[in-house]
């Protein structure tokens, strides 16, 4: 008799076993690594005076980016067509947000999938 498979049987487990947050963090990690290692200098200073990781908890991969000031904040925006087209060379459906300082904005966030969008305004 032929099992039937259900969208239940792609679906993530409730509760994530250790070895499960262990190569999350894993995951987590060489992706912060391969995509700060393809920055060039310029990026590569400018993500090291904001905090900024890479989640896989969401159901899309983000690199989120914390700026410390509206300063930052904007240079970040103004970088984020070439980081976009670094993260989609290793998830193409992943996504970046900034977030300005708390209390001074809204985060804005860009699919790496929507380059084309964004490469005609830069």
């Amino acid at each position: 008799m032929k099992k039937a498979f259900t969208q239940e049987d792609d679906l993530r487990p409730i509760q994530p076993t250790p070895a499960d947050i262990i190569l999350s963090q894993q995951l987590e990690y060489s992706i912060s690594k391969y995509f700060y290692a393809g920055c060039d200098r310029n990026i590569q200073n400018l993500l090291s005076s904001c905090t900024w990781y890479v989640n896989t908890h969401a159901p899309t991969l983000t690199l989120v980016i914390e700026c410390p000031d509206q300063i930052a904040n904007w240079r970040v925006l103004q970088k984020m067509v070439p980081m976009a087209i670094l993260l989609y060379q290793v998830v193409s459906s992943a996504k970046i947000r900034v977030c300005p300082p708390k209390n001074q904005g809204l985060p804005f966030e860009m699919r790496v999938d929507e380059l084309s969008v964004y490469q005609d305004r830069a």
